[in-house]
């Protein structure tokens, strides 16, 4: 499979590459800094230099097209501002998705966070956040040219990964290594049944192979 990450250098993004090249699949994964493309290359993964925040849905689209999936990982960052809350993890995620569609790309999965809502009540950053995820979560679960899977993880460690979790449509509060949110991101990528869901996930006592292929029977 080729799988293009918007949010290429992320913690998650890079892990998930790490994984995708490591079973000989092929990983582009989109950065903004061109400096950081030793380190996808490092991963396994093609660097793609390209602006989300001001990139057309054209240019964007000519990144997806042959792809088999995509995955929106990108974020503005804990030390970013309101503003960026909106044009990256909102705006961003919203010409991602029209960029997919616009190459053909159905198989869409984003890297939501856990309590993200649209009308999430607050004025501090991190609820300016959680709304901004909320919009584009929203807006990629109305589409019917995609085939979309939104993953919300609690929070996130550096601990190493277990490979036990608990995913469902709500978990409850709770952390989860990067590491195993990478491998669940895999398996939902390898899992077309959990399209058109919106899932939890935090650390817990059932194999994530299990985990995914629970979810998409139910």
């Amino acid at each position: 499979m080729r799988i293009v990450i918007a949010g290429g250098h992320g913690q998650i993004a890079l892990r998930l590459e790490r994984l995708l090249a490591a079973r000989g699949d092929e990983a582009a994964g989109i950065i903004r800094n061109p400096q950081q493309s030793d380190d996808l290359r490092a991963a396994g993964a093609e660097p793609v230099v390209l602006d989300l925040e001001s990139a057309t849905v054209e240019e964007a689209a000519e990144v997806l097209r042959g792809a088999d999936a995509a995955v929106f990982a990108a974020g503005a960052g804990p030390n970013s501002g309101t503003a960026r809350k909106d044009t990256v993890d909102r705006g961003a995620a919203v010409l991602f998705a029209d960029a997919a569609e616009r190459a053909g790309v159905r198989r869409y999965v984003v890297v939501s966070s856990m309590g993200a809502d649209p009308d999430h009540p607050g004025d501090e950053v991190f609820d300016v956040y959680l709304r901004a995820k909320g919009a584009a979560d929203a807006d990629v679960r109305a589409r019917s040219g995609l085939d979309w899977t939104v993953l919300r993880p609690g929070m996130l460690t550096n601990d190493a990964g277990t490979g036990q979790v608990l995913l469902a449509a709500s978990t409850g509060r709770g952390p989860v290594p990067r590491d195993d949110v990478a491998a669940v991101l895999m398996e939902l990528l390898d899992t077309p049944a959990t399209a058109g869901l919106t899932l939890e996930l935090i650390s817990g006592n059932v194999p994530l192979t299990v985990a995914v292929k629970d979810i998409a029977g139910n």
